[in-house]
């Protein structure tokens, strides 16, 4: 048999490799902050009152710039002093944004108060937002924050009344004695719960400072050592003796308040045997 001749496979071309590239990723777009937004003038009217808690009938407030009674303010953004000027026919208190002919006028506060009507919007922001005098002549009223500011006093009140209602009698005799002196020996026990409770309401801070003054009971030792004829100070207020002998217990630094030292003193090594023995003699 004859043999077959083998036929020989067609080369296939090699297909050309194509390099596929990703899409292009587009950067997102970065956020810029969004400019603070200046608040707008709440139209209202306005009532200032002077801080100073004399109240005289008439209170003139500079108006305008001049040489004895500065009345600038420094823009931030400009860089500059901008002078002002309250003239009752402009839009603005700045004088380099008054136009034409101004009407000057007067800013008068009487009887202590100053009432600004919503229409006079270039007097209230010269008066709210650009006249140095305001915080240290006056304020602008402002019911909020008075509110916040009596809310915190009542506060304040009620923690002094209630640390003054839980303390035991020495403790209110050792505050008392330091706040009013050598009364404290003619008053009943009652008598001094109620002062007490009376100066921690009136005088909150003053109380609570005593109340948490370590040195305060040991002060008052020191007092009542002196009332009870232990110990004297001298009329130059700088030494305090041994009343029955005459020798000097210590000498006040200059500056010092007498009993404050005293107190000081007490608790140095020296004071301390000093201190044991004033409280062994006065039980």
């Amino acid at each position: 048999m004859a043999k077959k001749k083998a036929v020989a496979a067609p080369e296939m071309e090699a297909t050309p490799q194509v390099e596929m590239q990703a899409p292009p990723v587009k950067a997102a777009p970065i956020k810029q902050p969004a400019a603070p937004k200046t608040p707008e003038w709440e139209i209202k009217d306005r009532v200032y009152y002077l801080i100073s808690r004399k109240r005289p009938i008439i209170v003139t407030v500079p108006s305008k710039h001049s040489s004895k009674r500065s009345l600038l303010w420094f823009d931030k953004e400009l860089g500059y002093q901008r002078e002002l000027r309250y003239a009752s026919n402009q839009p603005s208190p700045f004088v380099d944004e008054q136009e034409g002919a101004v009407t000057l006028a007067h800013i008068i506060f009487r009887d202590g108060t100053l009432t600004v009507p919503a229409h006079q919007v270039a007097l209230q922001k010269l008066l709210s937002l650009y006249h140095p005098l305001k915080g240290s002549l006056y304020e602008e009223f402002n019911p909020e924050q008075n509110a916040e500011v009596e809310v915190d006093n009542i506060e304040l009140e009620l923690d002094a009344m209630n640390i003054a209602h839980d303390m035991d009698i020495d403790e209110i005799e050792a505050i008392m004695r330091v706040e009013v002196g050598s009364k404290v020996r003619e008053m009943s026990s009652r008598e001094l719960k109620r002062d007490v409770l009376i100066f921690a309401r009136n005088n909150p801070k003053t109380f609570l400072s005593l109340a948490s003054d370590e040195n305060v009971y040991i002060r008052s030792m020191g007092i009542l050592a002196v009332e009870q004829g232990l110990m004297e100070l001298g009329d130059d207020q700088r030494t305090f003796m041994w009343k029955s002998t005459g020798r000097k217990v210590m000498t006040v630094p200059f500056g010092e308040q007498p009993y404050s030292a005293l107190a000081a003193y007490f608790k140095t090594d020296e004071g301390v045997e000093v201190y044991q023995s004033i409280e062994k003699r006065l039980k």
